[in-house]
């Protein structure tokens, strides 16, 4: 009867598992904001209304972007690291699993040779027959019961550190893919503006030109001359760091896609060529938290806290081990399993730590330690994902309004230069309003084509502020 009664007793302790049952890092979530549309006089208008797509630099209608993108995805070196390390901590998730919750078998085979000593038998006239051979074979089973919860509490925090690595892996392609629109927006941006600085430094050749014609002509002094001379090298002075810059940003491309610096590489988008995507998505402040890889992450980090706590608690109570071997013994290998030779036993054992220099009740209180810590970190990444987000808004709206000055200025600063060039023709222009002028129109086309970047950059700011996983790999 007695035998009967230890199934149930055993199911019922292993059902008295401990450790932390609250798990709420108390984290308070904003209230949700209304869409706002983002309407600037130039440009096209921005509605924040949809749902993040997983792959959402389609929306910026490039083939050459979306291939890039691919690439890098498949490619980068980042990315590489964060699968190899989620396939790692899979690996040790479920070894962990297989070792604490499952019994653990072995099969042994031993084979012994013998010389009895004459002290231990009487001498014989043979001494063969002090000699023999022993084959000895078993099978071993064990079993840890699972008294208060310690083994699930360690099977437990090894698949939180895995699900810690599949959303790091997560936020590795999304950042992955939004460096390099962004570098890619960049480089766009700062080749335009190399365009526009030479245009610059022809126009202030052709008027240099015509200063330097005049003064032949006894229309105009040297000074005229040299101040001309002086802008036209401002102007090409201004051309080797946008250079240099554009060339940066090509390095940064490679490196991102997977290749090495200075390497060929495929045709890349011009500004001109990129769509500003119109729809951007909503932010709702109860999915913003299940969406972003890091917020996700450290959610998994915290649940794995927690269970890092049982498995301390539980090391400090008693352990139950069960244990049976099976097998056979003879003096031949065909007869070790005959009658008389097979042998077993059963064992059973209970262990109560007792002396540790409190060295277990040191490491459960790191470890409640490093739950508070994990449930501060959570709170943090939550209040992280909304700044990052308030920020992204708040950038796109401003980007509008310095778009729709800067397109303002550029047109006025066109028409300023044109109509000092035309007086410059008919020689009823002075030297520095030409100046001021030819100054002026460089200064707004390249504040113009910053103020256009920069209006892309941001949306892929908010893209990647929203979260949810990246496909296109």
């Amino acid at each position: 009867m007695k035998r009967f009664l230890t199934l149930p007793l055993l199911a019922c302790v292993s059902a008295c598992a401990v450790g932390p049952h609250d798990l709420d890092a108390h984290a308070s979530l904003p209230p949700m904001a209304p869409a706002p549309v983002i309407a600037p006089a130039t440009g096209p208008a921005q509605t924040v209304s949809a749902s993040i797509a997983p792959e959402w630099w389609h929306a910026f209608g490039n083939a050459q972007l979306d291939a890039l993108v691919a690439e890098a995805l498949a490619h980068n070196n980042d990315v590489g690291v964060a699968e190899a390390s989620l396939r790692q901590a899979g690996e040790q998730a479920r070894a962990t699993r297989g070792s604490l919750l499952f019994p653990q078998g072995g099969l042994n085979y031993n084979v012994q040779r013998t010389r009895v000593s004459n002290a231990l038998s009487p001498a014989v006239a043979d001494q063969n027959q002090q000699l023999y051979t022993l084959h000895t074979a078993q099978v071993s089973v064990s079993y840890d019961v699972d008294a208060f919860g310690g083994n699930r509490a360690q099977v437990r925090s090894a698949a939180a550190r895995a699900e810690v690595q599949r959303h790091q892996l997560d936020a590795a392609r999304m950042t992955v893919a939004a460096n390099l629109v962004t570098a890619l927006i960049e480089r766009a941006s700062l080749a335009e503006q190399v365009a526009a600085t030479q245009t610059a430094i022809q126009v202030n050749r052709d008027i240099l030109g015509a200063l330097q014609q005049r003064q032949r002509l006894g229309a105009v002094g040297a000074s005229d001359v040299a101040q001309q001379q002086a802008a036209l090298a401002n102007a090409e002075g201004a051309l080797p760091p946008l250079v240099r810059a554009e060339a940066a940003q090509r390095t940064v491309i490679a490196t991102l896609i997977g290749r090495p610096a200075g390497s060929t590489l495929p045709p890349l988008p011009e500004l001109s060529q990129l769509t500003l995507p119109t729809e951007l998505p909503a932010i709702v402040p109860s999915e913003l938290v299940h969406r972003r890889p890091d917020v996700l992450a450290a959610e998994a980090q915290l649940q794995g806290a927690g269970a890092d706590v049982g498995a301390a608690i539980a090391a400090r109570l008693p352990s139950i081990q069960l244990s049976a071997n099976a097998g056979g013994s003879a003096q031949n290998f065909g007869d070790m399993f005959k009658s008389g030779n097979p042998f077993w036993a059963l064992l059973g054992g209970i262990t109560q730590p007792l002396f540790h220099a409190n060295a277990l009740r040191h490491q459960q209180k790191a470890a409640e330690a490093a739950l508070d810590g994990a449930k501060a970190q959570y709170r943090q990444a939550v209040l992280q994902a909304f700044g990052n987000v308030a920020d992204s808004l708040t950038g796109l709206s401003t980007d509008a309004q310095a778009l729709d000055a800067a397109q303002r200025a550029s047109n006025a600063a066109g028409q300023a230069l044109t109509f000092a060039r035309r007086q410059l023709a008919l020689g009823d222009v002075g030297t520095l309003q030409l100046l001021n002028a030819t100054a002026t129109d460089a200064q707004a086309r390249s504040q113009l084509i910053q103020a256009k970047a920069a209006r892309m950059t941001d949306t892929v700011a908010l893209f990647q502020a929203a979260g949810g996983p990246v496909t296109g790999s």
